[in-house]
């Protein structure tokens, strides 16, 4: 059964969440503080993660920050910081989506089946499993969900995979940020496109041997973005 962990201090709101949830057949554990939500997550490493900032003991970015050093599980952000730079800043800092209070259950719900989607579809089986680029130096193993660059792990979040993944099996063709949200996301986004540029931002540091001077994530200004790697045809059709 899927483990959805909610890290919430308020009661009411960690009751709501967690009956729409059940509803829908999913196992889910809740934490009040952000220390006691990473005892959670170590002892039983959820499927997702449901997350507020405001938290007593240790703060929500502090709590997103530190599971960043070594987990990929997808984090969605609930919280009553509203303006588009708060938003923007738990992006940046690795969450996978963000939701503002006062929310919709069903929405939050409709976000959470999504973003299992996109971890379930990460893992099922492709016509090609690996893909490489310019000799070798990036590759993407689409079925274990891995990337390396140089030999080298790099760790991303779900998001960021299916971004760099959508992007490399589209050499060349460039895509808006409205087209990336809708993929990445699974559903049409009624706010900003920033999100995208704060996904972007974070890939590159993860993918790019400079990255203030990308060769894979290439920027078309005024348009979006696209992926400007060379494919590897041998190792990527083997």
């Amino acid at each position: 059964m899927t483990h959805i962990l909610v890290i919430e201090d308020e009661l009411k709101i960690q009751q709501i969440i967690k009956a729409y949830l059940e509803k829908e057949g999913y196992e889910v554990s809740t934490a009040a503080t952000g220390t006691k939500g990473i005892a959670a997550i170590k002892a039983t490493p959820p499927d997702l993660i449901i997350l507020d900032l405001m938290l007593p003991e240790l703060s929500g970015e502090d709590l997103l920050a530190t599971l960043r050093q070594t987990s990929s599980i997808p984090v969605i952000i609930l919280s009553a910081k509203t303006t588009e730079e708060e938003k923007i800043f738990g992006l940046e800092i690795g969450a996978d989506d963000y939701l503002a209070k006062p929310f919709s259950p069903r929405e939050l719900v409709a976000r959470v089946k999504a973003h299992l989607r996109r971890m379930s579809s990460a893992t099922s089986p492709q016509i090609s499993n690996l893909l490489s680029f310019n000799q070798q130096q990036l590759i993407i193993n689409v079925s274990s969900h891995e990337v390396t660059l140089n030999n080298q792990s790099a760790n991303l979040t779900p998001t960021e995979f299916k971004i760099l993944k959508f992007l490399a099996q589209a050499p060349s063709q460039v895509f808006n940020r409205g087209q990336l949200v809708e993929e990445i996301q699974g559903y049409s986004y009624d706010g900003y496109d920033r999100t995208i540029d704060s996904h972007i931002k974070n890939l590159r540091q993860k993918v790019e041997p400079e990255p203030e001077k990308p060769i894979f994530i290439l920027t078309v200004f005024g348009v979006g973005y696209k992926f400007g790697g060379i494919r590897d045809v041998s190792l990527s059709n083997s």
